[in-house]
């Protein structure tokens, strides 16, 4: 099987741009996508990482559907999806589903967990009543809930109860890919675990392929094939979980490990504190985006935005300095 067979997703310089209002009278553009390229291999799973305000979630919702992208493409199944919205999709749509990160918010508290999981089955599928039953029955099993919670309202649960069912909402139509927006960091510490595993068996039960999109380093550490490492809205490091984790290249990939608490040393590395926090996608500078916060930044640095460069097998960099 070819490259191109084994990918399920290509995405090729995405950019997304919002306008913001920064005065009564005037506004300007927030670039939260800048020329995205990446390829998602069938039954794999692929984590995003970075701060907060990095673009991530963006991405997820761009290729989702629920952000239209401005340039480039998305193709799923040989069919650009990166400009329709998801009615527009017809039936690719089914095969692509999201697990958002707070189950609070992203469950219809007015509905019963029944009607939460019948409803994707009812605007996707022809089933009957009586096969819709059986298929959230097996979705229930495959993730742990209880059939004779199918009555409550989702305000009865725990997060992490809420979070299997939003999980279930996510696979009952049998999707190819799944984006799982950091579906564990609004629960509590001692379930994260248990959903972390519940995903991971699914993978490997029903052949998904994931989209991972967090903020966790021993996450990504722990589930991921490849991880593609972004910094104001654009890749800087991307390769298989072994080179990134071995031998990372970039002073923010770096940055990102030394920010991982450590049992033996709690307290934050000084050198991540002096960096600060990330800058405003706003007015973005004209050379690296990263050079306001890195050790090794010269002249050279901020005179020209630096290409992410392949430097071996699968393994890509946005560095002169690498």
């Amino acid at each position: 099987m070819s490259q191109s067979q084994m990918n399920i997703l290509k995405i090729e310089n995405i950019e997304k741009i919002f306008e913001i209002k920064v005065s009564a009278f005037k506004s300007k553009n927030l670039y939260a996508l800048n020329k995205i390229t990446l390829e998602v291999e069938r039954g794999k799973t692929i984590s995003v990482v970075g701060e907060s305000g990095c673009g991530k979630t963006t991405l997820g919702k761009v290729v989702s559907g629920l952000y239209q992208a401005e340039k480039g493409t998305i193709k799923f199944h040989g069919q650009d999806i990166a400009h329709k919205k998801p009615l527009q999709r017809g039936l690719l749509q089914k095969d692509i589903q999201m697990i958002f990160q707070d189950p609070y918010s992203s469950l219809n508290p007015r509905k019963k967990v029944k009607d939460i999981l019948e409803q994707p089955l009812k605007i996707h599928t022809k089933l009957n009543k009586a096969d819709r039953m059986q298929a959230i029955e097996k979705t229930c099993a495959d993730v742990g809930i209880d059939l004779g919670y199918l009555s409550r309202y989702p305000h009865q649960f725990s997060g992490g109860q809420r979070q299997r069912i939003a999980i279930a909402r996510a696979i009952i139509l049998n999707p190819e890919l799944v984006i799982a927006d950091e579906p564990i960091s609004a629960l509590d510490v001692s379930i994260q675990a248990q959903v972390l595993n519940l995903l991971m068996d699914l993978q490997q039960k029903l052949n998904l392929t994931y989209l991972f999109i967090t903020h966790d380093i021993s996450v990504v550490k722990h589930l991921s094939d490849y991880v593609a490492v972004m910094y104001l809205g654009e890749i800087v490091e991307y390769g298989t979980k072994e080179q990134i984790f071995s031998h990372p290249q970039h002073p923010y990939t770096k940055m990102l490990f030394l920010a991982v608490p450590d049992i033996d040393n709690p307290v934050l590395s000084e050198k991540v504190l002096e960096t600060g926090e990330i800058p405003s996608p706003i007015d973005l500078p004209d050379g690296c985006y990263f050079a306001g916060r890195c050790p090794l930044k010269d002249a050279d640095c901020e005179k020209e935005h630096p290409p992410l460069v392949e430097k071996g097998d699968q393994y890509k960099v946005r560095c002169i300095k690498v």
